[in-house]
This record gives C-alpha cells, structure tokens and sequence, in this order.
C-alpha cells in the first residue's frame, strides 16, 4: 500500500511539472492508481477487527478502595464504641436488678449476659448480631434496642431531610446571589448577620426563637415538640418549625460563604473572561459556566453539615423535647442503658460515614479531571 501511494505522489509531481501532452498521458495512470490504492483501504479497513470491549471505569478501582476502607472504619469505630461503653462507671446487671439485689443475684446475671467473659468475646458476642441489626435488649426498658430506637431515628431523619431540603438551595441562591452583588452594602450586611449567627450556640439561638416566636411577644409555635403518639408526624408540623429553624440558622452561614467564595473565584477564573471576551451573554456564563464549577466544592460542605446534624442536634433536640436519636442517646446515657448507647454511637458512626463515602464519590463524578484520572 506504501508503494503505491508513493507512485501516486511520483505521479502527481510529474503531472505539475510535465509538458501539457505527458500530463494528459500520466493522468490516466494516475487514476488508476488512485481506485486500487483505494480499493487496498477499504478491504483492510473491512478486514480489521473492531474491538468492542467493555471498559470499566477508571474511578472505579479508587470507589472499591475507598469503600473498603470505609468499612475498615466502621470496624474500628464499632471496637472503640464497645470499649468506651464497657469503661463507663456503671455495672448493667447491677441496674437491671436494682441497688438492693444481693451479689450473688448479681454475679449470676453477668453471667448469663456474658459480663464475666473477657473483652474481646464480649465485642465479638456483640459485634456478630449487630451486623445482622440485633443489637440486643435495652437495660432500661427491656425492649429489643432496635424496636426502641427505630422511631426517634425516623424522626431525626424526617428533621435532616426539612432542614436540607430548605438550607441547600436557600443557601445556594443566598450565595450566587452575594457573589454577584459583592462589596455592595446588602452583601455586607448579610455576611455581617451570618457571622453572627455562626458564632452564637445553638442552644443559644433555641433559647431566642422560644422567647420570640413561643411566648408573649409573639405566640406562634409551640415551645416543645410534642407529638401526639398514633399520628403521623407530617400532620404536626408545628411541632418542627423551631427545631428545623434552629438548625438551619446554626448551619445555614458555613455554606453560604462556602458558596459565595467559590462563585467569585470561578467568576474571575480565565475561562470565565474567555467566554465573557467570545461575546457569550452573561446570564449563559453564569449558569453554564460559573454555577456548576461552584457547586463541586459546595458538595463536601453539604456532606459536612449532613454529618453535623446527624449527630449534632443532640443540643436542639434537648431543648425543645424532640423525640429524636439524640434524646434518646441523652436518657441512655443518664441510665447508663449500655445496648442504647453502642447501637446509636455505632449508627451515627455508620451514617457519617456513608455521606462522606457519597460525598466524595459525586465530587468524582462531577470533576472530570478526577473522573478521568487513574
């Protein structure tokens, strides 16, 4: 094939520098010579193997390792869970039989729960069912810990989900909104405020929405969140009004700056001058170009605060009686209800876990450099 297409060029540089007559004579040959030559292409092109393979992504080696370790933390979280309850000052059969029971009714019930046994097959005792979802009996109610906990975890979660489903985009458009309007007297004062709240406490920022929303300045929602057992708790949903605030105030700051600095340093990237330089109109450079290179950071920043309220509302829970897991984890540690304890530390462990686990994969998802990269 080389040969020919050599003849070809050969023939071509006769035919632009020859007479007017051997041109007309080479011309012939020359198209000779093109339709075998192409004839030769087309047969190999048709006679090579098309490779239709499947390829795995190339992320997905850096997913199985990041899983893997994932699970190797909750592993050890799980023996650091079980031997921090274990040192707790308190002896389980002493509390289930009470502080009048004799010793020797004491000594028999540790027996029977294991208690005498050393640590190390106590936690594999403990950690065997608990990876099926049995994480044994509650001391205090002598209910399976499971049962028990079931109900206030759906209500901490039916509360993570208000406050996300408001906080994020409230908090993305507060964002995008300051970046374009920066170093304007709005810009700085809404900024001003959110330093404010970041700084206050929650439990300080509870105590204020009470005093104004619940009592005689102005009487609006209920002080406590107590729900009515037996009804749905989408039907009283003014039983979380000031829990969901409280918690959108305490976060709500950290992801608004977030956002603010990212949408302001995409919107004077190169790029962005590039595209405003070919004439793209600027509400297409913000929404095609700034928006969804900002919003990669802010993910990790969402991870953070989902990992923040599931196991940092304890405070706001306490405060307005929410029957959530952090009341529950609260009265358990007063009663030193050991089974309680361990199963809800394991599963706000677990949870914070897996938002980081998702956290970071959307971030590979979203970033082709990283998609792409081995």
């Amino acid at each position: 094939m080389m040969s020919q297409l050599q003849e070809i060029a050969i023939l071509e540089s006769i035919s632009q520098t020859a007479s007017p007559a051997s041109e007309v004579e080479a011309k012939p040959l020359l198209a000779s010579l093109v339709a075998a030559n192409t004839d030769n292409i087309e047969s190999a092109i048709s006679e090579e193997p098309v490779n239709r393979s499947f390829k795995l992504p190339v992320w997905l080696s850096w997913f199985v390792r990041r899983l893997i370790s994932s699970l190797a933390g909750i592993i050890v979280i799980s023996m650091l869970v079980f031997v921090a309850t274990q040192a707790l000052p308190s002896d389980p059969a002493r509390i289930i039989l009470g502080p009048e029971a004799p010793e020797e009714s004491v000594l028999k019930l540790q027996h029977q729960l294991g208690l005498d046994k050393s640590i190390v097959e106590q936690y594999l005792n403990w950690i065997e069912p608990a990876l099926k979802g049995d994480f044994g009996i509650s001391i205090d109610s002598n209910l399976p810990v499971t049962t028990l906990i079931g109900i206030k975890l759906k209500n901490s979660l039916v509360l993570l989900f208000f406050v996300l489903a408001i906080m994020v985009p409230s908090a993305f458009a507060i964002g995008v909104y300051l970046a374009l309007h920066r170093d304007t007297a709005l810009d700085r004062s809404v900024i001003g405020s959110l330093i404010f709240f970041k700084a206050v406490p929650s439990f300080a920022i509870a105590l204020g929405l009470v005093m104004l929303l619940s009592t005689t300045v102005f009487n609006i929602f209920p002080a406590v969140s107590l729900f009515e057992s037996g009804r749905s708790i989408f039907t009283q949903l003014q039983f979380m009004v000031l829990p969901t605030l409280t918690l959108i105030l305490s976060t709500m700051p950290y992801l608004v700056r977030l956002v603010r600095g990212s949408m302001i340093e995409v919107l004077e990237s190169e790029f962005v001058t590039a595209a405003r330089l070919r004439g793209v109109p600027e509400h297409q450079v913000i929404w095609r170009y700034a928006i969804p290179n900002a919003i990669i950071p802010a993910i990790q920043a969402i991870a953070l605060m989902a990992s923040v309220l599931l196991g940092g509302a304890l405070v706001v829970e306490v405060v307005f009686t929410y029957p959530g897991i952090g009341s529950a984890l609260n009265s358990a540690v007063d009663i030193r209800d050991v089974p309680v304890i361990q199963a809800i530390v394991l599963f706000l462990a677990s949870g914070v876990m897996v938002i980081n686990l998702l956290a970071d994969f959307a971030t590979v998802l979203l970033t082709p450099r990283l998609r792409t990269s081995s």
